[in-house]
């Protein structure tokens, strides 16, 4: 089976995940590719848009069903930071504009009890993980499995059904993805608070625990896309 990878924007790419995981199919709808009705795995990856700004990327109604879509059959999913929120929409979740404002650079995560045991995230500990985002998923779908939390934000990861995750944070995020964010927004970041300079240099500081922290999850999820690990 391949991976078939929506993505967003050409600054919000695989990352470690295509090294990491290889065999992806990536399809870019902001270039006019037509988002697939079905996929066999599904990565949903993470871009500037609101998940319900429609009118401004309208590529997501048809994202957001082929992610409840795939939830419900039980095709292995993961959705980053947008991709996250857009399959917490989809699924009966609500996602809103953070009270917190932004959540920027290298942030510290932990695992929730219901973590234990599970397939995907199961054996990741408190940790670090990137973070650029003002949307949060407010509240989780259904049946949502809490699964990571953190600070201003607690909604860090949950898993839905037999086979899909959530992750608010961004996994795939190398340091120089991470730079060119903040490159392109630095007046902003000036603005709120932050320095885009000490911002850069905290993840590029940690990018071997990143790595350390991240590569089993991407190999867990190829592990279930190719049938080797068993689904909970």
């Amino acid at each position: 089976m391949r991976i078939t990878v929506i993505e967003h924007e050409a600054e919000a790419g695989l990352g470690f995940l295509g090294g990491w995981l290889g065999g992806c199919e990536v399809v870019r709808p902001y270039r006019g590719e037509a988002v697939p009705e079905r996929a066999d795995a599904l990565i949903v990856l993470g871009g500037e848009a609101s998940a319900w700004d429609d009118e401004g990327y309208p590529w997501l109604p048809a994202t957001r069903e082929l992610l409840r879509r795939s939830a419900g059959d039980g095709v292995p999913t993961l959705g980053v930071c947008l991709g996250g929120q857009l399959l917490t929409l989809a699924c009966g979740g609500a996602v809103e504009r953070g009270d917190h404002g932004l959540e920027v650079g290298l942030r510290p995560v932990r695992p929730l009890p219901a973590a234990a045991g599970d397939r995907l995230l199961g054996e990741v500990g408190a940790t670090v993980a990137v973070q650029y985002h003002q949307d949060v998923m407010a509240r989780l779908p259904a049946g949502a499995v809490p699964l990571m939390t953190g600070e201003p934000y607690e909604n860090q990861a949950y898993r839905l059904g037999e086979a899909a995750w959530a992750v608010q944070f961004h996994p795939e995020a190398t340091p120089e993805i991470f730079a060119g964010w903040t490159a392109g927004s630095t007046g902003a970041l000036a603005a709120a608070g932050f320095s885009a300079r000490e911002l850069d240099a905290q993840v590029a500081a940690a990018e071997e625990r990143l790595v350390q922290s991240w590569r089993p999850v991407a190999a867990a999820f190829a592990a279930l896309v190719t049938g080797k690990a068993s689904i909970p």
